[in-house]
């Protein structure tokens, strides 16, 4: 197939293909899936090789954000059953970070919902890092706050945190039709002050909210131009008490032309598999570790994910190995330019965090926060997991959804 030879050698030169080829992609058939995907997986393995980058996201605070995201199921007036509690003490944060680590993450995403911190926050996520760096010297740091002000974005670097991640999640054009309370242009800015206070940026996508094909090739080319480390792809999770809880439009297929899209527009940047893989890829997820290079680790911010000796099992049994701390990320013209940057990336690490598709929603003011402390965030746990499907939802798969009730903030363990 013509087209995708075209798309090999130039991901091979970390050349940008054209936007009719992007689309291309997209429109290719079934019967041509695995010939895309195995396109794709070239360029992969090109410039990661068959290796795996376990990331693990620790929620820092849950719910109460001002914030209107119409995915998310922390936002305003979200009627989700979620786990509600404000910030956790920096000992169980390190905790629930010693979870993961233990299941091979490499990788630590710290996220607390809201709309950004404020600068007493800053000192609570400081104190966390440094917690978590004391017991996991080599684990990289990622932070998820929302919108940052100035001077933030340097504080966070110099108290240890090797990114930041805040997506962009669909297109320009669409952007007001998700999120009417920030603007696509404030996640730009945020990105750009992660990138120019030496933190290696992360920045994805969500898929599955009623986008064009047109429109997910926009926001990975904005994210090229970005250029952030990591591109973190998220499908979304439709969750009862949200304003998308019906839009059920993604097919595994779908998801991995989506994915082989992203491959071929960044083809030496971390791609990672996020957010709702379990739920839309199904039993093809082990085809989609042909196309990204970083996964999550078990749970999500406020879904559960696959258990984590599935995901170690599905890495092994594809034929992957996990990438290790010792091991550079990123290829080394990358790793080079982060290091000369400040950020360090691409050593033990420092490149994106994809923290998830609601986990850039940020921080309410202290006075609203009042949900229990996290320390009585336990006795919730009881609440049933499993969220029901809207009626008359298409094939919905909604059985699949369970609201995490584990983890940080529980006395039930996590999902590592």
């Amino acid at each position: 197939m013509d087209l995708l030879n075209t798309l090999v050698e130039k991901g091979l030169r970390r050349e940008t293909p054209t936007r009719e080829e992007a689309l291309a992609v997209l429109a290719t058939s079934d019967d041509e899936l695995l010939d895309v995907v195995a396109a794709a997986g070239k360029v992969r393995r090109a410039w990661f090789g068959r290796r795996v980058k376990l990331n693990y996201l620790v929620n820092l605070k849950s719910g109460l954000c001002p914030e209107d995201c119409s995915y998310c199921s922390q936002r305003l007036g979200s009627k989700s059953e979620i786990l509600k509690y404000t910030w956790l003490k920096p000992e169980q944060a390190a905790a629930a970070a010693g979870a993961g680590v233990a299941g091979g993450a490499k990788r630590v995403c710290l996220v607390a919902s809201g709309r950004g911190p404020t600068d007493r926050d800053v000192d609570r996520v400081s104190q966390t890092i440094a917690a978590i760096k004391d017991e996991h010297q080599d684990v990289e740091i990622c932070a998820c706050l929302g919108l940052l002000s100035d001077g933030q974005a340097e504080r966070l670097k110099d108290a240890g945190a090797n990114a930041y991640n805040h997506n962009l999640n669909t297109s320009e054009a669409t952007y007001g039709d998700i999120t009417t309370t920030h603007t696509y242009a404030d996640r730009v800015s945020t990105v750009q002050q992660a990138q120019a206070a030496g933190m290696s940026a992360c920045s994805g996508l969500i898929a599955g909210m009623g986008e064009s094909d047109a429109d997910l090739v926009d926001v990975v080319f904005s994210l090229r131009e970005l250029d952030p480390d990591s591109v973190p792809v998220n499908f979304l999770i439709p969750i009862e008490g949200t304003p998308l809880a019906g839009d059920w439009n993604l097919t595994p297929q779908r998801c991995l032309r989506i994915l082989a899209m992203v491959r071929f527009v960044c083809p030496d940047v971390e791609v990672r598999l996020a957010g709702g893989r379990e739920i839309h890829l199904r039993t093809l997820q082990p085809l989609a570790l042909n196309l990204a290079n970083s996964i999550f680790l078990g749970d999500y911010l406020t879904t559960e994910g696959q258990a984590g000796k599935d995901d170690l099992a599905m890495i092994a049994d594809a034929g992957f190995e996990v990438e290790g701390t010792d091991t550079t990320t990123l290829p080394a013209h990358r790793a080079d330019a982060a290091a000369a940057a400040g950020s360090g990336c691409g050593g033990h690490g420092a490149e994106g965090g994809g923290c998830g598709p609601c986990g850039d929603a940020a921080p309410a003011d202290e006075a609203s926060a009042d949900a229990a402390p996290a320390d009585a965030v336990p006795a919730r746990a009881a609440a049933g997991a499993t969220v029901a499907a809207p009626a008359g939802t298409r094939g919905s798969h909604a059985d699949l959804v369970a609201v995490r009730r584990r983890g940080a903030g529980t006395d039930l363990p996590p999902n590592a």
